[in-house]
């Protein structure tokens, strides 16, 4: 916020830069490699003690007991009806587990996961007041060692794909880098900066769900396509580990999140929340939405599972209308991979 030009986020964002001036030059910037964003007002936890991976992984959706210092992961807290509370992602250092989690919301997690301590060697830290966040696409030299590097869109060990193998978020590394707040001008230095609307148009081009953005309190992992990165299939017990297997194996998910081409004559963006519709009839919900510097005005959108991807929708914001065409994230048939059973045949009786 100290650069020249820069603008200050709103919302969850609040505290860093939105954009210091050019926001989409900004994030082809960004995009290619020549830019850095300031993160730092993500929230950051330290998990230490002998048992924090074990510990980790009983109440997670991911398998972190075999990750080496390094190592970058995302995992899941599930209600016991499978709906997602918390997202974090985990970097493996040497005597410790670093959580990234979404702005504000590191001291609930904080106080859930000591209220899940019991007499295990674990320890948890909010270190927010005092690191931060840097994000770019490659690493930065001057930000040190400590780097989560996404695993999106790649499908990780017992993860599933609920999309097609091409996936645009292959074209878009991106590396956090955790750093000390004292040392965040240093590591910036003179390097180009990008604010979040650069950060958020980069992320829903690449078709990447956000805790903070495309979760409600009905959400599930498989509508969002998580079960790529954020979940083990085959690890042991967690909460809500019944919901995620039995809609993996003989059922769908209700809604998918959907990629959605806006109309670009607006010249404006709608507002989180406004409504998509076929035709008079409300299937959905966007959850972000941005000016991205090729493809123009994009958004995600959360919508009931069964709307055709042949339709173009419409999104309605106020007294707006924006034409949006899809582009399908989650596909209607995911889900059901075991198949369901339909009865059992009987022998008929010998004559």
């Amino acid at each position: 916020m100290q650069r020249d030009g820069a603008v200050e986020a709103g919302g969850v964002d609040a505290g860093v830069a939105a954009h210091y001036g050019a926001p989409t030059r900004e994030a082809r910037r960004l995009f290619e490699g020549e830019a850095i964003a300031d993160l730092s007002h993500f929230d950051v936890l330290e998990i230490t003690g002998v048992d924090r991976q074990s510990w980790l992984n009983t109440l997670s959706t991911q398998q972190t007991t075999a990750l080496k210092p390094g190592d970058s992961s995302q995992a899941l807290l599930l209600s016991i009806q499978g709906r997602i509370e918390h997202e974090m992602k985990v970097l493996v250092d040497q005597e410790r587990l670093l959580l990234i989690v979404e702005p504000g919301s590191g001291p609930a997690l904080q106080e859930f996961l000591n209220s899940m301590r019991f007499m295990l060697r674990v320890e948890v830290n909010d270190l927010s007041a005092t690191h931060g966040v840097l994000a770019a696409t490659r690493r930065i030299p001057t930000a040190g060692e400590l780097v989560w590097t996404d695993p999106w869109p790649g499908v990780t060990e017992g993860g599933w794909a609920y999309s097609r193998d091409e996936h645009p978020g292959a074209e878009r590394p991106w590396l956090l880098h955790v750093i000390e707040l004292e040392k965040l001008g240093e590591a910036v230095g003179e390097e180009q900066l990008a604010g979040m609307m650069s950060v958020e148009a980069l992320r829903i081009a690449a078709w990447e769900p956000r805790f903070g953005a495309e979760i409600d309190d009905k959400t599930i992992p498989h509508e969002l396509d998580w079960l790529r990165t954020s979940v083990h299939l085959n690890k042991g017990c967690y909460k809500g580990q019944e919901t995620v297997a039995r809609v993996h194996n003989i059922g769908h998910p209700p809604r998918r999140i959907v990629f959605l081409d806006l109309d670009g004559s607006m010249h404006t963006l709608p507002a989180s929340g406004a409504e998509i519709k076929l035709g008079d009839r409300v299937v959905g919900k966007v959850t972000s939405a941005a000016l991205h510097y090729e493809a123009g005005p994009i958004a995600l959108g959360v919508i009931k599972r069964n709307v055709d991807p042949g339709e173009v929708l419409s999104v309605v914001d106020g007294d707006s209308v924006y034409p949006a065409s899809q582009e399908v994230i989650v596909t209607p048939d995911a889900g059901q991979v075991a198949g369901r059973f339909t009865g059992f045949l009987r022998t008929p009786p010998a004559k």
